[in-house]
């Protein structure tokens, strides 16, 4: 499998470091949580998420991860053109590691809880 493109220059060689830049903001796990765990994938399903996404940040978080090659963009109409996003292997072996993160916060934080049929 070919490796993800430097967008930008790396700060680190350290892969902890590399991984954040990639997927260490506020949103972009979340996207991977929605499609891989909750199967959405319209823009419109994103928009309707919890968490409120402005959707200059979604439209600008999707562009990017698809250029990184964690998305894939697939038509689903063509007028208005509009398109469904959908996991890459790569960003597929990313979900275990959202369902860890899930079960730690809700181990540890006060008022998490993980929703019935979500722990497997």
């Amino acid at each position: 499998m070919k490796k993800l493109p430097q967008s930008t220059a790396l700060r680190s060689s350290c892969p902890i470091a590399t991984a954040l830049d990639i997927l260490g903001d506020k949103w972009t796990l979340l996207l991977i949580r929605d499609i891989g765990l909750f199967g959405r994938h319209r823009y419109k399903d994103f928009q309707e998420s919890k968490e409120n996404m402005p959707s200059n940040i979604l439209a600008t978080r999707l562009a990017r991860m698809v250029k990184c090659g964690l998305l894939e963009k697939r038509p689903y109409q063509n007028n208005p053109p509009r398109y469904d996003y959908h996991l890459t292997s790569r960003s597929e072996e990313l979900v275990p590691l959202v369902k860890s993160l899930a079960m730690w916060s809700a181990k540890h934080v006060s008022g998490v809880k993980i929703p019935a049929g979500r722990t497997s």
